[in-house]
C-alpha cells in the first residue's frame, strides 16, 4: 500500500471540485499540494452533460431580475423545504461566480449588441439563465479542467475510487483510502481537509440522463463514517429526456426548449400541458414529469413528443446544436417538428447535510454540489440552480478553508491503524468475487427503484423495494473485500438505494418530486421570516 499527504483532497471531477481545487490553488495557502480523484477522467462527469445554463441573479445587467425574485422562485419550487438563509447567500453571490467563470475563460452567449444573453427556464418568473449555446456544462467543464491540467500545484488520481474515509476515535476525517483500478494498488492519503463533490445517485435507476459514474459514491463513503445526511426521498425526474434505447444514459432535451416555446404533445398531435397545470410546460420539474407520466401511463405509451414546430425548425438548430446532433445520432428527424421524449431521473435534492460553507457533520470532512443537502433546492430543484450551487459552494468552502491551518496529519490512532492495517492485507490485484454477479445486481437494483421508487410511489411498493434491498445488501455484506472497482461501486449503490427508500418510507404526505398515490394531498403556507413550511391536514409535518 502507498502512503502520501496533501494539505486538501478532492473527490469527484466535476464543476464544483474542480473548482474548489483551482480557488485554493491561487491561494497559495496549500504547502502540501491539493490532489483531485476522479474514477473515471476529469472530463467524466455529470456538469459536461448540463445543457440548459446557469442562473445568473444579476440585477444590473437584467433589469427585470431581484434576488428577492430569485428566492421567492427556488422556494416556490422547492415547496417551502428549503432552507431560507442558503438561497438568500446563494442567490446573493451569483454575480460573483458568474464573473470568476468568465475569467476562468467560459464564453456565455451574448446578444447582438454584446451584453450577456439571459434565456428563460421552467418556474422561473424572469430570464436570468447564461447559457453556451446547449453545451452550458461542457464549456464549463472544459475551461476548468484546461486550468487544471496547467496548474503545478494541483495532481489528478483519474481511474482511482475512495473507499473508505480514514476517521480517527475522535471522528475526525484524516484523510481517505483509494484504489486505482488500473494498477489494484490500495493508497492511504492524509489530509486535515476531505472534500466530497461526486455528484448524484442517477445510476441506482433503470432510466436516468446522469453519467455512468453518478452512483452515489461520497454519499455511502460519508454514512459509513457516520456523516448525517438529509432529503433522501427527493429524487428529482426530469421530464424530458430522449426517448431512445441506451445501456447507461438518456440523452438530456434542455428545459431550456420548452422556456424557448416547445409544447408536450402526446402522437396524435393533442397538446396536454395544461390538463395537468395553468403554467402548462414552464411548471416546476415534478409537475410536468408527473404529467407526462401521467399521459404515458393513460395511453399505454412509452414516450410523448415534444412540438418543436412552432419556434422554427432552423431556429432550434442554432439555438440547440447540441440537441439536434444528439437526435441525429439516434436517427430521429427534427424536420417534423417532434421529438420522442420520457422522464428520467435527473438530480438529487437530497445528500450529506452541510452548511452553506460545506461543512459536515464530521470535522475536517466537507461536501459541496450535488453530494451535499445544503438547503438550497428543498423538494424540487429549479431549473439551472445547480451549477451556480457548485461554482458558489467551492467559492464559500475555499474561503472557509483559507482560514484554516492546512497541514496534512502527521500521526494517526489506532482507529485509523486499524482500516490502514485491513487494506494492507487487500490483494494488490484485481479479481472477480466468485460469490454474486455484479452487473446482475447492479441492473436488478436499477429496475426495483424505477418500478418501486420511483415518479409516483406508495407504501406496498416502497415495502417491497425494502425488502429486496435488505436481501441484496445483506448479500453483499457476506462476501469477502474485492479489490475489483465495480464491486465498491455496486456496494455504494445498495447502500444510497436502501437509504432513499427508508426515507420514502418515512415521509408520509406527498411534496415537491416525492408523490405517494396512498397520500397525495399536501399545501405550503408562509411562515413569519418568509420561509415556506409543509402542512398536511392542518398541521406542520415534521419527519
Amino acid at each position: 500500500m502507498k502512503y502520501s499527504k496533501y494539505s486538501a483532497v478532492i473527490v469527484g471531477s466535476g464543476a464544483a471540485g474542480l473548482y474548489l481545487a483551482l480557488k485554493l490553488a491561487q491561494e497559495k495557502h496549500t504547502t502540501d499540494g491539493i490532489l483531485v480523484i476522479t474514477k473515471e477522467t476529469l472530463e467524466d462527469c455529470a456538469t459536461k452533460l448540463a445543457q440548459g445554463g446557469i442562473v445568473a441573479v444579476i440585477p444590473e445587467i437584467n433589469k427585470k431580475d431581484s434576488t428577492s425574485s430569485h428566492i421567492s422562485d427556488t422556494i416556490k419550487a422547492g415547496c417551502g423545504l428549503n432552507d431560507f438563509n442558503t438561497v438568500n447567500h446563494i442567490s446573493q453571490c451569483s454575480s460573483y461566480a458568474i464573473q470568476d467563470l468568465i475569467d476562468f475563460g467560459v464564453e456565455f452567449d451574448k446578444t447582438q449588441d454584446g451584453n450577456l444573453s439571459f434565456t428563460l427556464e421552467a418556474a422561473h418568473s424572469v430570464p436570468r439563465i447564461l447559457h453556451v449555446k446547449d453545451k452550458t456544462g461542457e464549456a464549463i467543464e472544459k475551461a476548468l479542467v484546461k486550468k487544471i491540467r496547467k496548474c503545478p500545484d494541483i495532481d489528478v488520481y483519474e481511474n482511482t475510487m475512495a473507499v473508505e474515509l480514514l476517521c480517527d476515535s475522535e471522528n475526525i476525517a484524516r484523510g481517505l483510502i483509494t484504489y486505482n483500478k488500473q494498477t489494484g494498488i490500495y493508497e492511504a492519503i492524509y489530509s486535515n481537509a476531505t472534500i466530497l463533490a461526486t455528484g448524484g445517485i442517477g445510476q441506482i435507476y433503470k432510466y436516468t440522463t446522469n453519467p455512468k459514474v453518478a452512483t452515489g459514491d461520497g454519499i455511502a463513503l460519508a454514512h459509513r463514517a457516520g456523516a448525517k445526511l438529509e432529503n433522501m426521498e427527493f429524487v428529482q425526474f426530469h421530464p424530458s429526456a430522449l426517448a431512445v434505447n441506451s445501456k447507461e444514459n438518456l440523452p438530456l432535451v434542455s428545459e431550456a426548449v420548452r422556456g424557448a416555446g416547445a409544447k408536450l404533445c402526446d402522437d396524435n398531435g393533442n397538446y396536454f400541458a395544461k390538463d395537468f397545470d395553468p403554467n402548462g410546460e414552464l411548471a416546476p420539474r415534478d409537475v410536468v414529469a408527473r404529467g407526462i407520466f401521467a399521459q404515458m401511463n393513460k395511453e399505454n405509451k412509452k414516450n410523448v413528443f415534444l412540438d418543436i414546430s412552432q419556434m422554427g425548425i432552423e431556429f432550434f438548430r442554432n439555438r440547440f446544436p447540441n440537441i439536434t446532433s444528439l437526435c441525429e445520432q439516434n436517427n430521429i428527424d427534427i424536420s417534423e417538428g417532434l421529438i420522442p421524449i420520457t422522464p428520467a431521473v435527473h438530480y438529487f435534492m437530497g445528500g450529506i447535510k452541510t452548511n452553506v460553507c460545506g461543512e459536515t457533520t464530521i470535522k475536517n470532512l466537507y461536501a459541496i454540489g450535488e453530494t451535499a443537502c445544503n438547503g438550497l433546492h428543498g423538494a424540487n430543484r429549479l431549473a439551472s440552480n445547480s451549477l451556480l450551487e457548485c461554482i458558489v459552494g467551492g467559492w464559500e468552502l475555499n474561503n472557509l478553508l483559507c482560514e484554516k491551518r492546512l497541514d496534512a496529519p502527521k500521526n494517526y490512532d489506532e482507529k485509523i491503524k486499524k482500516i490502514l492495517e485491513k487494506y494492507s492485507q487487500e490483494p494488490n490485484y484485481q479479481h472477480e468475487p466468485d460469490e454474486i454477479n455484479i452487473e446482475e445486481i447492479k441492473n436488478k437494483i436499477k429496475t426495483l427503484m424505477w418500478e418501486n421508487v420511483g415518479i409516483v410511489r406508495n407504501e406496498e411498493n416502497l415495502s417491497k423495494a425494502k425488502y429486496e434491498l435488505d436481501e441484496i445488501f445483506k448479500l453483499i455484506e457476506k462476501c469477502d473485500s474485492s479489490s475489483v472497482a465495480e464491486f465498491y461501486e455496486l456496494k455504494n449503490m445498495a447502500l444510497v438505494a436502501n437509504l432513499i427508500t427508508q426515507s420514502a418510507l418515512n415521509r408520509k404526505n406527498s411534496i415537491g418530486a416525492h408523490f405517494r398515490s396512498d397520500f397525495p394531498n399536501i399545501e405550503t403556507i408562509k411562515t413569519t421570516d418568509n420561509k415556506e413550511e409543509e402542512k398536511e391536514n392542518g398541521e406542520i409535518f415534521a419527519e
